[in-house]
């Protein structure tokens, strides 16, 4: 959230002046207190309420101008992440309609800002970094952007934080998949190493080929965001990519988890065990991460050619990738009419994005058991099901850590 902020502060020379250096800072200050007596501050976000959910336009916080510059907010939130950040961006009505606001969490005279923790929310695998229900009691911010635009900059938030969801989620996946590797490499069961037993392997590196997958998925979108200032092709690329990958990767991500749970055995179900931890669900149900692709393809149709410029860079490597490339093309249009249909086409857009990325980027052995069991039809989404022919132990004693994971 901090990071994501950072573009949009920047628009405004008089909150980034405040707040720009603080947010930049590499150092993690912990104390609660005055964010100018600081090392370093961080950013949390409180935009959903109860009933609008994901729909932000059912905001009903409001803002009133105090004639001074600032604004006081009143208002109820459903969801405030790190309640304890050193400032915080939120959504509430104005006359102008729903505008985005930088809300600090102590006032100059050091005394907290104007807003009351109901309760601290504990979300799936995630104890101890806070959400929490809120109420604004007049709390003192500054708008941000222009009056009546505020979803606006929330959905921009939201795009540098999908990014960072594709990424971390395909972290996960290779942390769930390193713990398993290692275990099972060094547990014995009859007589051999768990690894050494083919249905044991042929898990692992199919769970190895998912894992790099959504590595060269998520890193592909960054990269297009680092060079989007400088082409537009990119900027197109990373707009339609971004929930692409965040969407695959997070479903993807428990997928892998309970897998990785399983090849643990019952030591994995332990509650205090790490992979109780891994945890792909974030910022975003699927059909609304679905949506914004169908959204970035009428808002900014070029994304559409940018998207088979790339799916096609990777264009007569295998013939069952051309093949698939072809067949989307041939259905594109028909899919992107039915909003029914939106998961279909962003998976298939996933895993024609992923196959692509392997076959430039990967060994040949690993794009092409991924073009064998994704793209060539039959796949039902478990592990363990490389055919006969593809080397899977070797796959496998790929993804085994040199040293033990840290846990």
């Amino acid at each position: 959230m901090t990071y994501s902020a950072i573009p949009i502060l920047r628009r405004d020379p008089a909150r980034w002046a405040e707040w720009g250096k603080l947010i930049s800072s590499s150092r993690y200050d912990e104390r609660q207190m005055l964010a100018t007596e600081k090392n370093g501050a961080t950013v949390g976000m409180a935009m959903t309420e109860k009933q609008g959910g994901s729909d932000l336009r059912q905001t009903q916080t409001v803002a009133r101008a105090n004639g001074d510059g600032t604004w006081s907010l009143v208002g109820h939130k459903w969801f405030f992440s790190v309640p304890h950040s050193d400032v915080f961006l939120t959504l509430a009505r104005t006359d102008d309609g729903v505008s985005c606001f930088v809300v600090p969490g102590w006032l100059p005279d050091g005394s907290r800002n104007r807003l009351q923790i109901q309760r601290l929310k504990d979300k799936c695998g995630n104890k101890s970094n806070a959400s929490s229900e809120v109420e604004f009691r007049g709390a003192i911010g500054h708008l941000l952007g222009e009056p009546g635009h505020g979803i606006r900059t929330g959905i921009e938030m939201n795009h540098y934080t999908r990014l960072d969801f594709a990424v971390g989620s395909a972290g996960l996946m290779r942390q769930a998949l390193s713990q398993a590797a290692y275990h099972v490499t060094h547990r014995r069961a009859f007589q051999r190493a768990l690894i050494d037993q083919p249905i044991m392997a042929n898990v692992v590196a199919d769970m190895a080929l998912e894992v790099e997958a959504a590595t060269w998925l998520g890193f592909r979108f960054v990269a297009a965001l680092d060079r989007e200032s400088k082409s537009e092709g990119e900027r197109l690329l990373t707009r339609i990519g971004a929930p692409i990958a965040k969407y695959w990767n997070c479903k993807r991500a428990p997928a892998i988890v309970v897998e990785a749970i399983e090849c643990h055995g019952g030591n994995g179900f332990i509650e205090d065990h790490l992979m109780a931890r891994l945890n792909g669900i974030w910022e975003g149900t699927g059909n609304v991460i679905c949506l914004d692709v169908l959204r970035s393809m009428t808002r900014e149709p070029d994304c559409i050619p940018a998207l088979f410029d790339e799916l096609k860079a990777a264009a007569g490597a295998d013939r069952t990738f051309d093949a698939c490339v072809a067949s989307l093309q041939d259905e594109f249009s028909d899919l992107r009419k039915h909003e029914g249909q939106a998961r279909r086409l962003v998976e298939r857009l996933a895993l024609l994005l992923s196959a692509s990325l392997l076959l430039r980027y990967a060994s040949h052995e690993v794009a092409d058991a991924f073009i064998v069991t994704r793209l060539a039809g039959g796949w039902a989404g478990q592990f363990g099901d490389l055919p006969v022919g593809l080397d899977a132990a070797r796959i496998a004693r790929r993804a085994v850590p040199e040293a033990a994971p840290t846990h």
